[in-house]
């Protein structure tokens, strides 16, 4: 089968080249005749081709490539099938014992752009972001329930709609029921509420960072801002930290976050806290014995970069002043737009500003069933810093 071609400019199709999944408006020399979400072969000014991807005339991104190849192919329901086939054989390999919900496809990182699926227990909740993800939604549907998932859920953004014009109404596209589940993530029991939470219900990139919390908050005062369902909170309470308070800025989140707690350390020390984290981090310092900052993106697009930075700082100056000496700071942030050297820098800045001895412990990312394709760095959207607080 022929695809339509996409031609792009001399010496604009280095990053293709080297198997950069973007092509951007302004390398194109000849567009395509196709339509938005079909799939086209992108070729060099030579006639050379270099693969195949999803079209979409609107976007800045006018082909996200999910197939670098010189060979023309089709892609029949076979091939979309067996990426779900290789997804879920990765994530068997690696998950982690007495653990039943994570990420089996992660856009880019599963050389499927525009694809997010994500596992709770026997659900998997889907996020089509693309019109060529929408175009392709039957065959992954098969793909889903050859590997056993007959409950599959659709949580798409408003802007898959907006920019991609995907046509898909959120709710069940098999199964039926009540949109949660309780699921466990190393032994730890969580409910999960896929249909009205935040992305597809759970943070589940955050796993083995949670971990590790975990492992260090014996005894400790523990402070969760921004803590969404309590995920970071129950790690600290099952590592046996003293107390811990939950913060965040909405009463279901804050309410879920306890019932979670509760679920598993029924005589905890917990405070589930509703109020602006910001506010809350200014109040009186040297509190806590352990930080955890992680909030939602502040930044979507480069514009917003340097707002968001100034928030960034301004959230890890109170975090680090609310440290006693020798207090951890765990501080994050997933806007895919600041990368991990400005984190850092941000990061540089509140802690010189704080006038307090900083070191760097541990330097955090996102979890194997997020993968980031090594040719896609935007695709490492998590970065994290775990710090000791000194004097």
């Amino acid at each position: 089968m022929s695809y339509p071609s996409l031609t792009l400019l001399s010496g604009r199709d280095r990053s293709v080249v080297n198997r950069h999944p973007w092509v951007f408006s302004g390398a194109i020399k000849s567009h395509p005749k196709a339509g938005l979400g079909e799939i086209i072969a992108v070729k060099t000014n030579h006639d050379q081709l270099l693969g195949y991807g999803f079209h979409n005339p609107n976007s800045r991104i006018i082909c996200r490539l999910f197939e670098f190849t010189s060979e023309e192919r089709e892609f029949d329901r076979e091939y979309w099938i067996g990426k779900v086939r290789t997804a879920w054989k990765l994530r068997q390999r690696f998950l982690p014992p007495d653990t039943n919900c994570f990420r089996l496809l992660h856009a880019e990182g599963d050389f499927l752009p525009g694809v997010i699926a994500d596992v709770y227990g026997d659900v998997l909740v889907l996020q089509i972001l693309t019109k060529g993800g929408e175009l392709i939604l039957d065959h992954l549907l098969e793909g889903f329930q050859e590997i056993g998932f007959q409950n599959i859920y659709l949580k798409n953004k408003e802007a898959a709609e907006r920019f991609e014009q995907v046509n898909l109404e959120n709710g069940w596209l098999r199964g039926e029921g009540e949109a949660e589940r309780v699921v466990r993530e190393h032994g730890l029991e969580f409910r999960v509420d896929f249909g009205s939470g935040q992305k597809t219900g759970f943070f589940l990139d955050q796993r083995e960072n949670r971990l590790l919390l975990q492992n260090v908050s014996r005894d400790a005062r523990v402070l969760n801002a921004f803590s969404y369902t309590g995920g970071f909170s129950l790690y600290a309470l099952a590592g046996g930290a003293a107390v811990v308070d939950s913060v965040d800025v909405s009463s279901d989140a804050v309410a879920l976050a306890d019932e979670n707690v509760r679920r598993n350390v029924p005589d905890a020390k917990h405070n589930a806290i509703v109020a602006d984290c910001f506010d809350f981090l200014r109040r009186e310092g040297n509190l806590y014995d352990i930080v955890v900052l992680d909030p939602p993106a502040f930044a979507r697009t480069p514009k917003a970069v340097q707002r968001a930075s100034r928030g960034y700082k301004d959230l890890n100056l109170h975090g680090i002043k609310q440290l006693r000496p020798g207090g951890l700071l765990f501080t994050f942030s997933c806007s895919g737009v600041v990368d991990r050297d400005l984190f850092r820098k941000i990061v540089f800045g509140a802690a010189a500003d704080a006038g307090r001895d900083v070191r760097i412990l541990h330097q955090l990312s996102q979890p194997f069933d997020h993968p980031i394709n090594i040719y896609h760095p935007e695709g490492e959207y998590l970065k994290g810093l775990v710090l000791e607080v000194g004097e």
